[in-house]
């Protein structure tokens, strides 16, 4: 990054008072990366505060720790409650931007918002069309088209969201990003067995029961020298991890050549024992997890789902196939197992894409282009509620244009 760039970015983003909102702190991608956004506008001098509608999750502390406000909303009994309850905090402090980090909270983002006569920054973080089809009809179309601005962090949600109807001037790609200072290669390559990884939350749309399937045909059909890990919390609402035991079991996997980790609190001691990162999800945004898995020096082998293309390129850094094709998987799979050097190469090459592509240390410029298309810098600090006109100051085209989503 150029220095005088991120400087600027950095001195920018200190005259800007950020509220955000997170519909949970779990230990998902979403909540990492509001992390790293609140520990970027932290170390450029500003003092973001966080709305959370739960509170005692996993990034609580983290993010305390980073001298963030957390103000918990969860026990209100109802959405209208809650927005009241958001009106009374913010009116205590007015920010230039309230910013949701889910998709599912745009709507009080942008309803807020719009009584306070501040800007709204909406978020899609999936492939647009899992969170729509699970918001409702009513609960989509309010969180589309509320916030005046919405932060995409997939090509793929953004094409999706423009055939929905969005303006493409109201989004912004907003990548994520990875701390490849810690994300990094161990320096030594595992000497046991081939390990597989798989990390995310037990829920359905991750698939792991393909993953269990595909390290069953490799070991059973092939004959190949493979391990598994399955990392990541079951759902509170809907455990999985009894039913995916129990197919490991039968297939003679569980508990010796499969192990089921949990959540674990340093994911990175879990990608230096594994050999290569595996996917299986049919519903992606761009996932943290391909992209801290590459940073530590691991191949990828995935499904095309989502924006997994942005990130993993087929045959240099990894094999993309279909979700259904679970002889795709095998196949890609065994070629990196049953060839060292292959995995070597291809772990430089995704190493090197992270570090040029979604380093930690350009968060500060992507944040300094969303928040100027959102306030201009000459409306900062300034009493938001004694806007000319309607309070909403017409945005310019972001960085990704429409036909630039298109390409």
């Amino acid at each position: 990054m150029d220095s005088d760039s991120d400087t600027s970015s950095m001195r920018e983003l200190s005259n800007l008072k950020v509220c955000f909102i997170a519909g949970t702190l779990a230990q998902g991608g979403a909540e990492r990366q509001l992390f790293y956004i609140l520990q970027a506008l932290c170390q450029a001098g500003a003092t973001p505060r966080l709305l959370s509608l739960n509170h005692g999750e996993f990034w609580e502390e983290a993010i305390k720790a980073l001298g963030v406000s957390i103000t918990c909303l969860g026990n209100e009994s109802s959405r209208l409650k809650r927005l009241f309850r958001i009106l009374k905090e913010l009116r205590r402090d007015r920010p230039d931007v309230l910013q949701s980090q889910h998709f599912y909270t745009n709507a009080y983002a942008g309803l807020a918002a719009a009584i306070l006569r501040v800007k709204a920054v909406g978020a899609m973080r999936s492939n647009g069309q899992y969170e729509v089809t699970h918001t409702g009809v009513l609960g989509s179309r309010l969180n589309l088209r509320l916030p005046r601005m919405i932060a995409v962090n997939s090509r793929n949600a953004m094409r999706y969201a423009i055939g929905r109807g969005v303006p493409a001037s109201r989004l912004y790609f907003l990548p994520n990003v990875v701390d490849t200072q810690w994300f990094k290669p161990s320096g030594s390559l595992p000497q046991t067995a081939v390990t597989l990884v798989a990390v995310g939350r037990l829920v359905k749309e991750k698939r792991f029961d393909r993953f269990i399937s595909v390290l069953s045909r490799l070991r059973a059909e092939l004959r190949l020298n493979v391990r598994g890990l399955i990392v990541g919390p079951s759902c509170p609402t809907h455990d999985l991890r009894p039913g995916l035991e129990q197919q490991a079991r039968a297939l003679g996997l569980y508990p010796d050549r499969l192990q089921f980790m949990g959540g674990v609190s340093d994911i990175r001691s879990i990608y230096h024992q594994a050999s290569i990162c595996v996917l299986t999800s049919d519903w992606e945004g761009t996932p943290n997890v391909l992209l801290e898995a590459m940073a530590c020096g691991l191949p990828i082998v995935s499904t095309n789902a989502g924006g997994v293309p942005d990130i993993v390129e087929h045959a240099r850094t990894g094999f993309l196939f279909e979700p259904n094709d679970l002889d795709g998987l095998v196949a890609g799979l065994a070629r990196l197992v049953e060839h060292r050097e292959l995995r070597a190469t291809m772990a430089q090459k995704a190493r090197a894409f992270v570090e040029e592509n979604h380093s930690l240390s350009r968060l500060p410029t992507h944040l300094g282009h969303l928040y100027d298309l959102t306030v201009p810098a000459a409306c900062r600090g300034t009493d938001a509620a004694s806007p000319t006109g309607n309070g909403l100051t017409e945005l310019h085209s972001p960085i990704l244009t429409g036909s630039q989503v298109q390409q």
